[in-house]
C-alpha cells in the first residue's frame, strides 16, 4: 500500500521525484524566459522535414510544455506522480528512467510518421478551399518550399511517456482500482483500454478543434508495450523487486 502523507515527497523514488522538477522547472523557465529565449521551439519537436528539426528533439520535446495554462503539464505530472512511484518501486529506478524514455521517444516517432502521412490530405484541404484540387501535388511539382508551414507543425509535452506508465500500471497491477473522472472505480486494465480506445476514436475523427496529439500518445503505449513485453519474458518486476 502506498501512504501520501507528510513523508510522500521525501519517500518518492529518485527517478520519479527528478522527474517532476525538471518538467516543473522546464515549464517556469519556458515562461520566464519568454521575450528572450523561445524554448518551446528551441526544444519541442518539429517535423523532420522542417528547417527547425533537430534529432535532439525527440528527447528534448517530453520535458516541454503548454504554457498557455496550467492543465497540460498539471494532468501529467499529477498522473507521472501517482503512477510513476508505483513502477520505478516495482522494476527499479534504472528500468524505469529508460522505460519512460523509451515511451517518450516513441510517442515522437509515431507524431513524425502521423506527420509524415497526414500533411498531404491537409494541404490538398487547404488548397480546396481556393478552389486548388491535388494542390499538394501541385506543390511539389512546381518545387514551392514547405518549410514555412513544416516549421509550424510542434509538439510538447510527457503525455506519450505518461501513457506508457499507465500501460505499465495495468501490466504490472492489472487490478488496481481507479476512477476515471467522475466515474468508477474500474480495474486498471479496463480503464487502460478504454484511454486507448478513446485517444484512437479521436485520432481518427482528425478534429477541427483538437490540437491533442492522439497517435502519440498510442505511440507511447506502443513502445511501452514492446518493452514490457520484454520484461515479461526475463520474469522483471514479477518478484516485487525495490527502487534502487
Amino acid at each position: 500500500m502506498i501512504e501520501y502523507g507528510s513523508d510522500s515527497w521525501r519517500s518518492m523514488p529518485p527517478v520519479t521525484k527528478h522527474l517532476l522538477i525538471i518538467n516543473v522547472l522546464l515549464w517556469l523557465a519556458t515562461i520566464l524566459l519568454q521575450g528572450t529565449i523561445d524554448l518551446t521551439e528551441l526544444l519541442g519537436l518539429h517535423y523532420y522535414k522542417g528547417s527547425a528539426f533537430n534529432p535532439v528533439q525527440l528527447f528534448t520535446y517530453m520535458f516541454m510544455h503548454s504554457t498557455a495554462g496550467l492543465g497540460h503539464i498539471f494532468f501529467n505530472m499529477f498522473a507521472l506522480f501517482m503512477f510513476g512511484r508505483l513502477i520505478e518501486m516495482i522494476v527499479g529506478s534504472k528500468r524505469f528512467l529508460f522505460y519512460y524514455i523509451v515511451c517518450g521517444v516513441g510517442a515522437g516517432i509515431v507524431q513524425e510518421l502521423t506527420w509524415h502521412f497526414t500533411l498531404p490530405s491537409m494541404i490538398d484541404s487547404i488548397g480546396a478551399a481556393y478552389g486548388e484540387v491535388d494542390y499538394y501535388k501541385t506543390v511539389i511539382a512546381h518545387g514551392i518550399s514547405l518549410n514555412p508551414l513544416y516549421n509550424q507543425l510542434i509538439t510538447v509535452g510527457a503525455s506519450g511517456a505518461v501513457f506508457g506508465i499507465l500501460l505499465a500500471v495495468a501490466f504490472f497491477l492489472p487490478n488496481l482500482q481507479l476512477y476515471f473522472f467522475f466515474f468508477g472505480p474500474f480495474r486498471a486494465k479496463w480503464l487502460v483500454l478504454i484511454y486507448a480506445a478513446i485517444e484512437l476514436l479521436m485520432g481518427l475523427g482528425d478534429f477541427a478543434w483538437d490540437n491533442v496529439a492522439h497517435f502519440a500518445h498510442l505511440g507511447g503505449m506502443l513502445f511501452g508495450a514492446l518493452v514490457l513485453l520484454y520484461w515479461y519474458r526475463k520474469n522483471i518486476g514479477r518478484n516485487g523487486s525495490q527502487y534502487y
